[in-house]
């Protein structure tokens, strides 16, 4: 190390796992990171993602000054010209058209960064648009309506208590590769190595044999799209062979005859053909969790994005409940982090209510104060009142993520009156952009995991000042949607502190907690007063300084049961068979006899990458992390297609071409195509992803399926047909 380096710790910002860092600076410059061995939480555990923490702060294509378009072009802007602009425009359009005319779009990115939590409710309270969407309902949307219909709070998320349990079943979740999801546990590897090492089982349900799976006591090669009947059979066979036992959840259930009745029909037999599953398969797995002295179920993306996602996401928890492990050590259990309010006693609460509005042109329900993404593109398009004209894109890149890019890009480029991007780059979505935002790098701005501590495996609290200091030209993150809120509130010119303020007088009003309260807070800045705030008015009393004086984290203990106290229900009780979930029952029963004809297609996701602007990150790029079809050897010797050859996939939503991968790690009948790629619009400034753009799978989608509880977009086991381009 130079005579002029330094060392600064930081939380990695790039996936849910929330490792921490130890990195190396020299001036300015990130030169270097490393796992931080003192960490309370990762111990010293690092991905290559975190690894490239340098790579990526310092990449040269991410915008440093804000874009304005002028005369169909955007120009570099001050950041006074950029603020202007959108105060000039948005109060306008709502004043004309009225508040839903302008829509709202936050990508998964906001939850990774300190001001990505603070800020966006207050851009929504402060616009009372029901026009908005997020990336949840492209893959976690399921889990929230699951959570709100059971425990009342779309946010009570049970997680796996992964080092304690005796038996892990994961179904649709591929966390060596992902690092997990809804559950964010560092080294989430080494913890299921730890798992099988104390004795315990591990049983994976995924129609790909991935590092997960290859290392399981039991993998189950499903037939994609299949999980809610794989979980239904499951649930069948516990009440059928009388082996459920809820413990002392048995108290606090409604609707355990109600749902016994509801699933006897779902048999491992009569669910075995759909499934493409070994009756006594499903029978041994189901009893095999039944007589595990600690055990948890643990489902995502695969078993989230499919036309049954809500119903898998509840039967998940459903297992949990009747196996006794919801809310027990070594089950699954919620977590209670720092900035949560404080527990109250057990109460009926106002539960949770789906579809309280519809989308204007479809008649979509919402779903946690949000529409569907897929039906952004027909409510820009679909003249109307209500249509909308102005769209505020933050982290976000929907023409990427979202199904029917095309349609999307055409709304986006020919739809709009005006458009804001929050984003550091100019990617496919941002090119359309009339203003466009950029963040600093991560290493120049502050970091607290407020949406992860809440899902953590371990309650903990860290919080990490900036590593560098901001640079002359550059406006902080939370400086920017502060402002923001004030330009499209009427208040443009008035101080971002405003903002801080009135966030800190709201919250110390829904607490009951003095005014005087305010006075006492510390920290340097709007964000730093409200994390103090929050952290007093939680559950374990402390304070920033504490924090602070704990750069490598406190550790607030194992999970604990919390039940009764976290259910929001009206009864007060775990709500087993809720009303909506009965209702959608029927549906599921119907595809008991459907059989795909030909290949469904699944997505898969690379180690290397969490989010389309990782493309863009030269250490991120190769080994595994390209955009090839992967098919089995069988499939593709029936189609004709060697290995390398460019094989053409055609879908409702259009068609793409990929360079095929032959590999038995997929199960005969299921093609692999990744997510997030398809860097090849021009006007973007993303160079290296631009080099080699791979396709984007969501083209092969035309937006129409949806699972209808959540609205969350199909994504998984979707009919294609492949053909050799030759």
């Amino acid at each position: 190390m130079s005579h002029d380096s330094r060392t600064a710790l930081r939380v990695c910002p790039l996936c849910e796992a929330t490792c921490g860092l130890t990195l190396t600076i020299e001036g300015t410059t990130v030169t270097g990171a490393r796992g931080d061995r003192d960490d309370v939480f990762s111990q010293g555990f690092i991905c290559p993602k975190g690894a490239s923490f340098g790579g990526l702060d310092a990449d040269p294509d991410r915008l440093r000054t804000p874009l304005v378009r002028e005369e169909g072009v955007l120009r570099e802007a001050t950041w006074s010209e950029a603020f202007d602009a959108i105060a000039a425009k948005i109060p306008a359009l709502v004043e004309e058209h009225g508040k839903d005319a302008v829509g709202v779009f936050l990508g998964n990115p906001n939850v990774h960064t300190m001001a990505g939590a603070l800020y966006p409710p207050m851009l929504l309270s402060t616009l009372g648009t029901r026009n908005v969407f997020t990336a949840s309902t492209l893959d976690q949307m399921p889990k929230h309506v699951s959570s709100g219909l059971l425990f009342g709070d779309a946010q009570a998320i049970p997680v796996p208590d992964l080092d304690r349990t005796g038996h892990l079943l994961l179904i649709g979740a591929n966390p060596l590769e992902s690092n997990g999801s809804l559950c964010t546990a560092p080294d989430f590897p080494g913890k299921l190595k730890a798992l099988r090492r104390r004795g315990g089982t591990l049983t994976v349900i995924d129609p790909r044999r991935t590092r997960t799976a290859r290392l399981a006591d039991r993998h189950a090669a499903i037939r994609p799209g299949t999980d809610a009947l794989l979980l239904a059979a499951l649930t069948q066979v516990l009440l059928d062979e009388k082996l459920a036992d809820p413990g002392a959840l048995a108290d606090h259930l409604d609707g355990y005859d109600e749902l016994a009745e509801a699933v006897a029909d779902f048999t491992p037999e009569a669910v075995s053909g759909a499934c493409d599953l070994d009756p006594g398969t499903i029978r041994t797995i189901a009893r095999e969790l039944a007589a595990a002295p600690a055990a948890a179920v643990y489902g995502r993306i695969g078993s989230c994005t499919v036309e049954h996602g809500t119903l898998a996401s509840w039967l998940v928890d459903v297992l949990n409940i009747l196996t006794g492990n919801l809310d027990r050590p070594g089950g699954a259990l919620f977590p209670l982090s720092a900035t949560a309010r404080a527990p109250r006693a057990a109460a009926p609460g106002r539960g949770f209510a789906l579809g309280r509005w519809r989308s204007r042109v479809s008649g979509h329900p919402e779903a946690k104060g949000e529409l569907p993404v897929a039906a952004l593109a027909e409510e820009i398009e679909t003249p109307g009142q209500g249509r909308i004209r102005a769209l505020i894109v933050i982290a976000g890149n929907p023409v990427l993520s979202a199904p029917d890019g095309d349609r999307l890009d055409r709304a986006l480029a020919d739809g709009l009156d005006f458009m804001v991007s929050v984003d550091p780059y100019l990617n496919e979505t941002a090119r359309h952009a009339d203003v466009v935002l950029p963040p600093p790098p991560p290493s120049q701005s502050a970091h607290f995991d407020f949406a992860f501590n809440a899902l953590a495996v371990r309650n903990q609290v860290r919080y990490g000042r900036p590593a560098v200091p901001l640079e002359a030209d550059r406006m902080d993150e939370s400086e920017i949607l502060a402002r923001l809120v004030l330009a499209v509130g009427g208040m443009h010119g008035a101080p971002p502190q405003t903002v801080d303020d009135l966030a800190v007088g709201t919250a110390l009003a829904r607490a009951g907690a003095p005014e005087a309260l305010a006075a006492e807070l510390t920290g340097t800045t709007g964000p730093e007063r409200r994390l103090d705030l929050m952290l007093r008015l939680g559950p374990y009393d402390l304070t920033l300084e504490q924090v602070l004086a704990h750069p490598h984290g406190i550790d607030l203990g194992p999970l604990k049961p919390r039940v009764p106290e976290v259910l929001r229900t009206r009864s007060g009780r775990i709500e087993l068979f809720p009303a909506p979930i009965a209702a959608d029952l029927p549906r599921l029963r119907a595809s008991l006899g459907a059989r795909p004809a030909g290949l469904v297609l699944v997505g898969r996701r690379h180690l290397r990458s969490n989010n389309s602007w990782m493309h863009n990150v030269p250490a991120l790029r190769g080994g595994s992390n390209v955009c090839t079809l992967q098919i089995h050897p069988d499939d593709a010797a029936r189609i004709g297609l060697a290995e390398g050859d460019t094989a053409r996939i055609t879908a409702a939503g259009g068609e793409v071409e990929a360079p095929t991968e032959i590999t038995d790690s997929v199960r005969t009948g299921v093609v692999s195509l990744p997510h997030g790629w398809g860097h090849s619009r021009p006007g973007t400034r993303m160079s290296v992803a631009g080099a080699e753009p791979g396709v984007n799978v969501n083209q092969l989608l035309d937006g129409t399926l949806l699972d209808p509880l959540s609205g969350t977009s199909v994504l998984n086991a979707v009919p294609v047909s492949v053909t050799p381009t030759r």
